[in-house]
């Protein structure tokens, strides 16, 4: 990111000191010393730290998922505003989606490994054009891939607490209907007390067998342990993830261990064009 601040950058939000790389625990308090705002990359902040640090009064947040790193309840509590950086990945995120969708479909990531190994062992994989595609949640990354599986050929429908299809090529549908006739389902729904778990056993269950399922917004929109099961059993037929419940992904976790699953390290966002509209939209909310 400190490759992006330009003279002109930085002119946005004068007077800015620039830590490299999230500061361990222990001297965050030093970092934020008597600042008044700050940019939080993916530091973690709680209410003990906030009062340890009683001049801050608004944290920009570098992303969207502000929740998963402070606590936004003793924030409120103490003054403190959160400001979030919107729509900044939309379209990185939704391209590296249809790329999971693709690598899902035609079985790439256990290809590769097996060349590598020396094996020779085509796999059959799966012609999208014309397949079923769910979209879960519908906001700027969700809409931006219906656009673009739509262009691909594929039949999309959709599902949203608050519907609003406007010029979006697809068909809303409730949700349990959608997962019976999707052939791939596709998360993009924030995070919150009422989504965690939103796709516990019975609707891993629900889904169309074979199905894949494809998560770039949050591991724990899903039950990790509802989803092992499924795709040990074979009722569902891969899960391509950006995202997990711990983060880096832990040595020896059993999603390492089937062949069924494509995994990336939460790099859906990862793109020079994303990083620029992130860091100029985050210098513009500290100035404002």
């Amino acid at each position: 990111m400190r490759r992006l601040l330009t003279p002109e950058r930085l002119a946005l939000a004068p007077g800015l000191r620039i830590h490299d790389g999230d500061p361990a625990p222990g001297a965050i308090v030093e970092v934020i010393g008597d600042a008044e705002r700050m940019l939080n990359g993916h530091t973690m902040m709680d209410g003990a730290l906030m009062d340890r640090v009683p001049a801050l009064k608004c944290v920009v947040f570098l992303g969207t998922g502000a929740s998963s790193y402070i606590d936004l309840a003793a924030a409120e509590a103490r003054g403190i505003e959160v400001r979030t950086v919107q729509g900044y990945g939309d379209r990185s995120v939704a391209e590296h989606t249809i790329a999971l969708l693709f690598a899902a479909a035609r079985r790439i990531a256990v290809q590769d490994a097996a060349l590598r190994r020396g094996t020779w062992a085509p796999l059959e994989g799966t012609t999208l054009q014309g397949r079923t595609l769910g979209v879960v949640g519908t906001g700027g990354i969700g809409r931006e891939v219906i656009r673009i599986a739509a262009a691909l050929g594929m039949n999309v429908v959709a599902w949203a607490r608050r519907p609003e299809a406007g010029d979006l090529p697809c068909t809303f549908l409730p949700l349990d209907r959608l997962l019976r006739e999707a052939d791939v389902v596709s998360l993009h729904l924030a995070l919150t007390p009422q989504t965690t778990g939103f796709l516990g056993r019975a609707e891993l269950g629900a889904m169309k067998p074979g199905a894949i399922l494809v998560n770039t917004a949050r591991a724990a929109l899903v039950d990790r342990d509802a989803l092992l099961d499924a795709l040990r059993e074979g009722t569902l037929g891969h899960a391509a993830l950006d995202v997990f419940d711990e983060e880096p992904l832990p040595p020896g976790s059993p999603l390492t261990d089937l062949d069924d699953v494509t995994l990336t390290p939460h790099v859906g966002f990862k793109t020079p064009e994303a990083a620029t509209r992130l860091l100029e939209e985050a210098l513009r909310l500290l100035s404002r």
